[in-house]
């Protein structure tokens, strides 16, 4: 998937803002991670069973760096809980390519450019269903909450996405679509400040 993205270079901009803010957490959940920035249009992150975290430019331009740290939180909860290489197996059965999907770790090596393509694809379609969603808010916020960062940025990062589902017409992006697949933006943003008005971290 990077050789089909533009990774942002060492010295750009996102990519010195990314090292920034998550740089002390490169082993995280008993996951050893690597990340990157892919400068892309549609508003996304992911990571992946082998602790690859990348995040999207445009996520980066419209979230704060406490936002992006949930959200990220988010995307390694799927990796720990084992979401991710679920998703995996079922993105190679999505893009027909049955060997691989009984096969073991390292079989990607050896797909044609066109398979890589089109696992890629399938793999960024990837729906996971509202208890892992849930689980991972969950995971998310513990994260936050480990780290002394402000839980209450999850909630305003989830919020930010209800805003655009909101806004979102008949023409919708790719991301737009992943969004409306999980659940209600809006209602996980006051599940996340209920919590953190229990804990006391929020008034």
């Amino acid at each position: 998937m990077d050789a089909n993205n533009p990774v942002a270079a060492a010295n750009d901009p996102y990519t010195v803002r990314l090292n920034k803010i998550f740089s002390k957490h490169k082993s995280e959940g008993g996951l050893t991670l690597n990340y990157k920035v892919y400068k892309v249009k549609d508003v996304n992150a992911f990571a992946c069973a082998d602790g690859s975290v990348r995040v999207f430019s445009s996520l980066m331009d419209i979230m704060s760096d406490d936002e992006l740290l949930g959200i990220i939180g988010h995307e390694i909860g799927h990796v720990a809980n084992k979401d991710t290489r679920d998703a995996i197996r079922s993105a190679y059965k999505r893009a027909a390519i049955s060997d691989a999907a009984s096969s073991q770790s390292g079989v990607v090596n050896s797909l044609s450019e066109s398979e890589l393509g089109t696992f890629a694809n399938a793999l960024l379609d990837s729906k996971y269903n509202r208890k892992q969603e849930s689980e991972a808010d969950d995971y998310s916020y513990e994260f936050m909450k480990s780290h002394k960062y402000k839980v209450t940025a999850l909630a305003s990062a989830f919020q930010k996405f209800a805003d655009m589902e909101k806004a979102s017409g008949a023409e919708r992006t790719k991301t737009e679509k992943m969004m409306s697949s999980h659940p209600d933006s809006g209602s996980r943003a006051a599940k996340i400040l209920d919590k953190a008005k229990k804990d006391g971290l929020s008034k």
